[in-house]
């Protein structure tokens, strides 16, 4: 069974990270997610859940307005050609739904597949928020303990400056 929120929010707690979590109106895209935050303050992001065709795994996390040209991304990390991966295979790795992704699954992904991306830029904020596994509400995190959790659940994350993959 794929973790629930409580189970992440328990994992943070043993790990001494502090959040704050809002609920909402679920929400599917960055538009939706825009209205239903009000004044959340701190870095919105966009979560892309990507395949290379040589069966590679990829979290990107970027602010939420950031245009990503994949050609640029797929250099930049060296990976094979990417596309999204489909909503079978992102809830066999990361147990959650489309609208719910968040670099917060990782706390499913015991095997250790998927590598993630932070956008450098979006780290400059504080705090950070995120889908708790549910697009039916947003979490805060600081910056650095969001570092810290991946790293505890295997997943050390790549931080690369996504701008440069931006489309000329």
């Amino acid at each position: 069974m794929p973790a629930l929120p409580e189970d992440l929010f328990s994992c943070l707690e043993g790990l001494d990270i502090q959040t704050a979590t809002h609920t909402h109106a679920p929400v599917y895209t960055v538009s939706e997610a825009k209205t239903v935050r009000g004044g959340l303050p701190g870095g919105h992001s966009k979560n892309l859940f990507l395949k290379d065709k040589k069966g590679a795994l990829w979290l990107v996390v970027a602010e939420e307005d950031l245009a990503i040209n994949m050609k640029g991304l797929r250099r930049s990390i060296g990976a094979a050609q990417l596309s999204f991966g489909r909503p079978e295979l992102l809830l066999e790795t990361l147990g959650i739904e489309p609208g719910s992704v968040t670099p917060f699954a990782v706390i499913n992904d015991h095997e250790r597949l998927v590598t993630v991306i932070l956008d450098s830029a979006l780290l400059t904020h504080d705090p950070l928020n995120f889908h708790p596994l549910t697009n039916a509400a947003t979490t805060s995190i600081s910056p650095d303990d969001l570092i810290a959790f991946l790293r505890a659940e295997g997943h050390d994350p790549l931080i690369l400056d996504l701008s440069t993959t931006a489309p000329e």
